[in-house]
């Protein structure tokens, strides 16, 4: 046989290989069109968004596609000053940077910034207010304190690391969020160390207030089983949280719950929850005034159903449809007890005069659950200066992106 012949007859093979393996690497994966490029020539959106390889329903004023995957646990997303995505990976011990230097709505690389910590969770940059030529720091919450590293946005490097605060440690609730707030004024959640009990260490199931430096530590709010997450509303500047109910009083009861917190506030846990409801289950004392009434407890401000394990929360900017601007957006990362799978979605509740309309939550971004199986949890939820939102799945190990049509 004429050697050229063979030759031919191999890269033919070599080619149809390439073609099938390609086939079975893009299966799954749909085109997706987008609207003329924007004006801003800083962020034109990509034709190219990869779309996650499973069915997800949302809004259809909104596309979803992935800015990041192949992580490991993503939990916390903070944005640095140069709008590059920091976030937190606690099972693995790392921070890490994802930045996305062409605006093509895909992170170009992972950046480690630190390691070997133990659960690192919370995220929170701030910067001396006034003072353009003091550094930015990163804020890092672990279980066991809270420290901060001088950050350099142009380099993605982390440097002088800080302790500014002792925090306690172990329990069955291990994470610890950050941020500061309107008054500059530094926000640490803690969670319970177990499901209903009396803690011995009052820090336990509350919000705590710090100056920056970790100075003037009080608790701010107590009462909060799991409130792992809180933000701020852009005008009211009121301070919202999510908060995790009890186990164990079966599938309904008690619900999870959105928060608005106050100074001082105590939000009932472990013997109230959600309308200053008593639980009798846990406390067997007698009492002669109702002990889960105002003003001495905090009802709830919604009810949501048990078990959905509700964390990141923000309000829809007012550059999106107007039917969805200014609204409030919870991520339900999921049930671990129920006998049939609850949560696993973003849900969306109509705000009006800076209030939920109702207790009714409207599916934002639906489909992680399919056939009574898990594909990725949601967590953590942002958006960027451009108004897009990221969200983390520390589940499927993946960063989405949510764009308007």
């Amino acid at each position: 046989m004429n050697k050229g012949f063979i030759w031919v007859i191999a890269i033919a093979i070599l080619l149809l290989g390439g073609w099938f393996l390609a086939e079975k690497v893009l299966q799954g994966l749909k085109p997706i069109i987008f609207p003329p490029p924007q004006t801003d020539k800083a962020f034109q959106i990509s034709e190219n968004l990869l779309l996650p390889n499973f069915p997800l329903s949302l809004d259809p004023n909104l596309k979803i596609g992935l800015f990041a995957q192949g992580l490991d646990g993503p939990r916390v997303i903070a944005l640095d000053p140069k709008g590059t995505l920091v976030v937190s990976l606690t099972g693995k011990g790392a921070v890490v940077a994802l930045p996305d230097k062409n605006n093509d709505n895909r992170a170009d690389e992972t950046v480690l910034l630190a390691a070997n910590m133990l659960q690192p969770h919370g995220l929170a940059f701030w910067q001396e207010p006034g003072c353009q030529e003091c550094p930015w720091y990163l804020y890092i919450a672990r279980t066991g304190e809270l420290g901060r590293y001088e950050y350099d946005a142009d380099n993605l490097k982390l440097s002088n690391y800080q302790k500014i605060l002792s925090l306690p440690s172990g329990g069955g609730h291990f994470t610890r969020t950050v941020g500061f707030g309107p008054d500059n004024k530094l926000y640490i959640s803690i969670g319970s160390t177990c499901n209903v009990c009396i803690e011995r260490d009052e820090r336990r199931a509350t919000i705590m207030q710090a100056n920056p430096d970790g100075s003037g530590a009080r608790i701010y709010a107590k009462g909060l089983r799991n409130s792992v997450f809180f933000v701020w509303h852009p005008t009211s500047k009121e301070f919202w949280a999510t908060d995790m109910g009890r186990d164990w009083l079966g599938d309904n009861l008690p619900p999870d719950e959105i928060n608005i917190i106050q100074d001082g506030g105590n939000y009932g846990w472990p013997i109230c929850y959600g309308k200053n409801v008593y639980d009798t289950q846990f406390d067997k004392n007698t009492y002669i005034r109702n002990p889960c009434m105002e003003p001495f407890e905090k009802p709830s401000l919604v009810d949501m159903p048990a078990h959905i394990a509700p964390l990141g929360l923000t309000f829809v900017p007012q550059s999106w449809p107007t039917d969805l601007a200014g609204d409030l957006l919870v991520a339900w990362h999921g049930s671990w007890n129920s006998s049939a799978p609850v949560g696993y979605k973003v849900v969306r509740y109509e705000i009006e005069n800076n209030r939920p309309k109702n207790e009714t939550p409207i599916d934002f971004i639906s489909g992680w659950l399919q056939d009574g199986r898990a594909i990725s949890r949601p967590v953590d939820l942002k958006f960027d200066s451009k108004d897009r939102l990221f969200v983390s799945d520390d589940k499927g190990g993946m960063i989405y992106i949510v764009l308007p049509k």
